[in-house]
């Protein structure tokens, strides 16, 4: 017998919104009930669906009017820790997109509903479901300790992209919405706890709040020595030279992700191109008797290279997995709320130019 569709409410639809409710379209698992949105998207993305599916602009009416199973909420982050609590208080499991919520309490407040209605909370850290992520973390652990972690993802946005920048930037800084993927990665790399941060962020143009910044670089110290920067930089101004960083070495050796294609001018606001790996790299830092390197490097060329929309497939197939199997998902929720508190805490640390002890 199959499982019954999951009737999901689909909230948001820009380039997330949008390939997730492509994904829910094309999986047996998931029936759509509903698109809300305030603008044009909606009709915009119901009519490449093609059609049929009911529209709404107002997400409570829309709650209330398709009663779903679930709700999936890729709206900016200051909408999030409301919509996802109202969804869970109507009985609804959430898909909803990092970060979790605009503020530390807000994301606690948010796992606390879950936990409440007993709903399952999903959130949408993509690189948890890229194999080559997956391959890199597992090599990192075996490069010894500490480690040292370079990560960064600069985009020189314009067009729509820097339309979608300059909304995100109303409410947070690039580090706060994008940090959180890589902050998530460096502790799954090391397993360890970081101690204290600090950043420096700067602000590159008018077209954003007195309060933010578009380009921040922070800092992370953890307890077994590792250490981790990342940058991210958001505007038609940001260089291309080196936007695509993701490296890491250890006392045995360095892994790193190459990715030439897309580290090729103008492809740096591509949303395509920023899971993309190409190959993994792996040093050997063993010397010989001459001080000469006794093995040579390694290249992984994974063949299960996801593109966007495959992986945005993936995260929702775990969802379903997660509800009709029930999983406890306590860890990944705790690693969301622990990952988003670093990054505000690099956040604290640009707008006051001190150290955070964590």
């Amino acid at each position: 017998m199959s499982e019954k569709k999951i009737k999901v409410l689909v909230v948001g639809a820009g380039n997330m919104g949008a390939s997730h409710a492509t994904a829910y379209h094309n999986m047996d698992g998931f029936e759509i009930c509903g698109i809300v949105t305030t603008g044009n998207s909606k009709v915009v993305l119901n009519e490449k669906l093609g059609g049929g599916y009911a529209l709404y602009s107002d997400y409570y009416e829309a709650l209330e009017a398709t009663n779903p199973d679930a709700v999936c909420i890729s709206t900016y982050p200051d909408t999030h820790e409301a919509f996802a609590i109202a969804a869970f208080e109507k009985g609804a499991h959430v898909f909803i997109e990092k970060p979790l919520a605009d503020t530390v309490e807000g994301a606690v407040r948010v796992a606390e509903a879950a936990e409440k209605a007993g709903k399952k909370l999903v959130v949408g850290y993509i690189l948890r479901y890229h194999p080559s992520w997956e391959k890199f973390i597992e090599l990192a652990q075996t490069v010894g300790k500490p480690l040292v972690m370079r990560m960064n993802l600069n985009q020189q946005s314009h067009g729509n992209m820097w339309t979608v920048h300059r909304n995100l930037m109303k409410s947070l800084s690039p580090i706060v919405d994008c940090a959180v993927h890589y902050i998530d990665v460096m502790c799954q790399m090391t397993r360890s706890k970081p101690t204290q941060v600090t950043a420096i962020g700067a602000r590159l143009t008018d077209d954003i709040p007195d309060w933010n910044y578009n380009y921040g670089q922070l800092q992370i110290r953890f307890e077994d020595g590792s250490i981790g920067w990342y940058e991210a930089g958001w505007g038609p101004m940001v260089s291309e030279t080196a936007f695509f960083i993701k490296d890491v070495f250890g006392p045995k050796g360095a892994v790193s992700i190459v990715a030439k294609e897309a580290s090729q001018a103008g492809m740096s606001d591509s949303v395509d191109l920023h899971t993309q790996t190409e190959s993994i790299k792996i040093h050997h830092a063993a010397l010989d008797g001459k001080d000469e390197f006794a093995k040579q490097d390694e290249f992984i060329n994974l063949q299960d290279e996801p593109d966007h929309q495959e992986l945005c497939n993936r995260e929702q197939r775990f969802f379903l997995k997660a509800i009709h199997e029930d999983l406890d998902l306590t860890d990944p929720t705790e690693d969301a709320i622990n990952s988003l508190r670093i990054a505000f805490a690099c956040d604290e640390s640009v707008k006051t130019g001190e150290v955070v002890k964590l």
